[in-house]
């Protein structure tokens, strides 16, 4: 798929959790797929879609997990993922691309297709699933139009990750799009647990 002109820069965020999150003993994006880890192969897909690159994480030690890539911290530490997603967006100034770091097998053209609704005039675009959520937040595309609605919530201390969703102007990739890239169970897989790597591998 070719990603069409585009309007903007756009950066890939991977988004490393909060501080130290471990899986065990490590962190869960170190973890192994197919012998390739889960951080360098959405590092690879985000770069197929994006114009730079950046990793959002907290733990001391990220510096060393993608050598030459920017890491930056949460601007409003605490707030879960959806601090994760305006640390990317503010800290990069850009409309971004976001996928979770354990999510190993998001295909860039998923991410392409996202970034290309998105410069459709929206303030962010997020494909739908069959999660409880109906949709992705994790593996999405957003601008900078999303930062006060972001931080609104954040005062509030609603850290729903789709909490500002109502306050933007939102574009869905639909499940029948979606399912054009793969089956979104796997698309979206998030290795959490021991169990989720056994089923990743398999």
């Amino acid at each position: 798929m070719t990603r069409s002109p585009v309007t903007a820069r756009c950066t890939g965020a991977l988004l490393a959790g909060g501080p130290a999150t471990r899986y065990g003993g490590r962190p869960k994006g170190l973890e192994r797929v197919d012998g390739v880890r889960i951080i360098d192969r959405v590092a690879a897909a985000l770069r197929g879609a994006a114009d730079d690159l950046v990793l959002v994480a907290n733990d001391v030690a990220a510096s060393t997990w993608l050598p030459g890539v920017r890491v930056v911290s949460d601007v409003r530490p605490g707030a879960g993922s959806l601090g994760g997603i305006h640390a990317a967006i503010v800290r990069t100034g850009t409309p971004v691309l976001v996928a979770a770091w354990d999510m190993p097998f998001v295909p860039p053209a998923l991410l392409i297709a996202l970034r290309t609704l998105g410069e459709q005039g929206f303030d962010a675009a997020v494909p739908e699933s069959n999660s409880p959520r109906g949709l992705e937040p994790l593996c999405a595309y957003y601008t900078p139009a999303c930062v006060g609605a972001i931080e609104h919530h954040l005062d509030l201390g609603d850290r729903r990750v789709i909490a500002f969703y109502g306050d933007v102007h939102l574009a869905r990739l639909d499940a029948a799009a979606v399912a054009g890239f793969g089956d979104p169970a796997r698309l979206f897989l998030n290795v959490n647990a021991p169990d989720d790597l056994i089923r990743a591998n398999e």
